[in-house]
């Protein structure tokens, strides 16, 4: 609650700044971004959508299963494609992350989770081509795919 306060307060005094060294510029800046949040609003909502609809349906004793099953390395890949087609804020997903690992969820697949979670976008590849382009798009999700699995394997052996 207080990190959202003194960013949102952040942003206003940065905004106030702007406006008074320039007027024009703001308003243009601020128009642009709300053409730019108009063209993109659409398909934000449509991807959380489709994955809200796949989450719900996934019962939540099946996701337990899966990232503390019988083989740690299993459940460390599945906790990353888990991760990877998952759109949820990190303040959700922290505290998800403690309950799974209270019932059972290895360290390392929470890891693996919660790193492609906040490094892979497969849900978002539709935006994120039409902005950057395909081969851009799969080289930086395929990379921090890979990154991801490193860092909770590191995680694993340091924690």
């Amino acid at each position: 609650m207080i990190q959202s306060i003194i960013l949102y307060g952040s942003v206003l005094i940065l905004l106030g700044i702007s406006w008074k060294k320039d007027k024009h510029k703001t308003k243009k800046s601020l128009g642009m971004g709300k053409q730019m949040a108009k063209g993109t609003l659409p398909e934000i909502i449509g991807i959380m959508a489709i994955i809200a609809w796949v989450l719900a349906i996934i019962p939540e004793e099946m996701i337990k299963n899966v990232l503390g099953g019988d083989s740690e390395f299993l459940s460390t890949i599945y906790g990353a494609l888990i991760g990877t087609v998952t759109i949820i804020p990190a303040f959700i997903a922290f505290p998800l992350a403690k309950q799974l690992l209270a019932q059972g969820a290895f360290l390392v697949a929470i890891a693996s989770f919660i790193t492609t979670l906040t490094m892979v976008g497969f849900a978002t590849i539709p935006l994120e081509k039409k902005q950057f382009g395909m081969k851009f798009t799969i080289l930086r999700n395929l990379y921090s795919f890979l990154a991801a699995i490193v860092i909770a394997v590191l995680m694993g052996v340091i924690l």
